[in-house]
């Protein structure tokens, strides 16, 4: 089992910044990918941005150019800074990770509760 925790989240102005971690515990040998996705009201959950144990990432069109995602592997701990942010970006944003383990279902995907990010004037 892995606990994902986030912090960092809270009220902006369009235009600001904000910077969300996320550190894993628990069973948090042979984590593979970590990353953030977002869910508004009535909105599907959708990728923001995710990293592999190597360091490859990707990110959603929308957020490309304004957010990075970067990875303490040691710390088990993933970041998300948003700059530049719009109103659109209004979510609740949750941190991902996922596992390999020694038996079904092989891949194990791990959830935080989720913080919220209002971008608003």
């Amino acid at each position: 089992q892995v606990q994902l925790v986030e912090s960092g989240g809270g009220l902006v102005q369009p235009g600001g910044s904000l910077r969300l971690s996320c550190a894993a515990s628990g069973s948090i040998f042979s984590i593979n990918a970590m990353g953030w996705y977002r869910q508004a009201p009535g909105n599907w959950r959708e990728l923001v941005a995710r990293i592999t144990s190597g360091g490859i990432t990707n990110y959603a069109d929308s957020v490309k150019g304004r957010f990075t995602i970067s990875r303490d592997n040691a710390k088990n701990s993933v970041y998300l800074q948003m700059n530049s942010l719009k109103p659109e970006d209004t979510a609740v944003y949750y941190c991902y990770a996922n596992r390999v383990t020694g038996s079904r279902p092989y891949v194990e995907d791990y959830w935080g509760q989720g913080t919220q990010v209002t971008v608003s004037s």
